[in-house]
């Protein structure tokens, strides 16, 4: 139940019938040939196609993060540490004033894990909320999932072409790519990045059948459930 299909008062009777509600981030940076919003697109669909048959509320995504390393590729936005983090502090107290105790952080880009670190924070300065922090694409069943299909799930390759995040006038290419030195890439200035990456993608297979791409969506979508579902840290607690 997206919040853009909500007003105000539809906020309020949602909040004070279920305490739960999901904030998606993503990240807006190169994904190949696939969208600059692959993180972003991801997170909100993920807790959406999860949230929906609740009746949870899922607020709209926050589409930029952490992505220093691409900042050679166009279109790449990338936040300070710092700003991510005031954001999403202020964006919880937001949730909390409007009467949500238990927020679920769906996350689609690693670059934003810092903000697992925050969630924790906040719950020593709001011991009546309960904050959850789940990266979609690498929980325990998906993650498992994406290996048994190939062991190269990574950036911009197989494991982020869906449907919903290609673009009509740029196919996937052939084959697949050899897999980039990630030591080299993680020591190494963006413009270098970009030398080494090439396409953008890390390597390993641009697509694989989408009938494997929706079993593994339907797992990721069934673990954010989960989350959802709980159990959830007893309120007052510490």
């Amino acid at each position: 139940m997206k919040v853009a299909d909500m007003n105000w008062r539809d906020v309020e009777a949602a909040a004070a019938r279920d305490p739960r509600c999901i904030l998606p981030i993503g990240s807006t940076e190169q994904h190949a040939q696939l969208s600059l919003c692959v993180d972003l697109i991801l997170a909100e669909k993920v807790a959406a196609d999860a949230a929906d048959p609740l009746g949870v509320p899922v607020f709209p995504v926050m589409p930029y993060g952490l992505a220093p390393y691409f900042n050679a590729f166009p279109g790449t936005i990338c936040l300070r540490v710092e700003t991510l983090l005031a954001v999403v502090r202020d964006v919880v107290a937001s949730l909390r004033r409007s009467g949500f105790r238990q927020i679920l952080i769906v996350n689609g880009h690693g670059g934003n894990n810092p903000v697992g670190a925050l969630a924790q924070e906040l719950m020593t300065e709001y011991n009546d909320t309960s904050i959850k922090f789940h990266n979609w694409w690498n929980a325990p069943k998906t993650w498992a999932k994406a290996q048994s299909l190939d062991t190269t799930a990574s950036h911009a390759n197989w494991m982020e072409n869906f449907p919903w995040t290609r673009l009509a006038h740029a196919p996937a290419p052939e084959g697949e790519k050899p897999v980039v030195d990630m030591a080299l890439m993680k020591a190494s200035a963006p413009d270098a990045v970009r030398d080494l990456l090439e396409d953008g993608a890390f390597g390993g297979p641009w697509q694989r059948p989408d009938d494997e791409m929706q079993a593994l969506w339907d797992i990721g979508v069934a673990e954010v459930r989960e989350a959802l579902e709980g159990p959830w840290p007893a309120q007052g607690a510490a």
